[in-house]
């Protein structure tokens, strides 16, 4: 974050979402620009996550190259407090001292990778990355600052944190069965499948009335095996 928030814990409301922290840093001098109270603007990186890029392999070859370079500077620091000290000297002792603090580099080097080869042999870069960068600023200075963005930028509102189960309390059953008086609603049944719709009659043929009790069918008409009576 560029600037310190108020209250510990108070970012106040998102007023612009970004993808790039180079953009975020933009709008934070557009609303300083715009008298919005520095104190009241921060930048949030959301779904921060460390990303370590491997630069290459370490062994005593580049721990001696890497302190040669860091010896140099301390050589030429030395010489500098020696010169200053007697502007007499010969070439010869600057020379000779920046040699020293060359050598006393790499022995620092030597003797720190020679600790460190044990847990890695590797030289890398620790960077730290977000999925996108929401600008927010104090609720008493919203309003103004959405007026100095203009509606170029669309305030994106904050997500509401997911609510996390509880888990059980200590001694408390999953499968503990239901107290004396809660009441317990049993689960239906299915209902049982309906049963097909009789077929309609077909047009033209109407039903046969069956004789009533004790009737005989009339003289003359003889009934056959099959129900049929002439």
């Amino acid at each position: 974050m560029l600037n310190a928030s108020g209250p510990a814990g108070e970012i106040g409301e998102t007023v612009a979402t970004v993808t790039e922290y180079e953009a975020a840093q933009k709008l934070v001098s557009q609303l300083i620009a715009g008298e919005i109270p520095a104190r009241a603007i921060a930048i949030v990186g959301v779904g921060v996550q460390t990303v370590e890029r491997v630069t290459g392999r370490l062994g005593y070859a580049n721990a001696a190259r890497s302190g040669a370079v860091n010896g140099v500077l301390i050589g030429l620091f030395l010489s500098a407090i020696f010169v200053l000290g007697n502007p007499a000297v010969p070439m010869q002792a600057f020379v000779g001292i920046l040699f020293v603090g060359v050598a006393i580099g790499m022995i620092l080097s030597l003797v720190t990778y020679s600790i460190v080869r044990r847990r890695r042999d590797y030289a890398s870069v620790m960077q730290l990355k977000a999925d996108h960068y929401e600008v927010t600023v104090l609720a008493a200075s919203v309003g103004k600052a959405r007026q100095v963005l203009g509606r170029s930028v669309t305030p994106t509102p904050r997500p509401a944190p997911s609510a996390v189960a509880e888990p059980p309390q200590y001694g408390e059953r999953v499968d503990e069965p239901p107290r004396y008086g809660e009441r317990v609603i049993p689960e239906r049944p299915p209902l049982p499948p309906m049963p097909p719709a009789a077929p309609a009659p077909v047009e033209g043929t109407a039903p046969e009335a069956a004789p009533a009790d004790g009737e005989h069918p009339a003289e003359g008409e003889r009934s056959d095996g099959d129900g049929s009576s002439r």
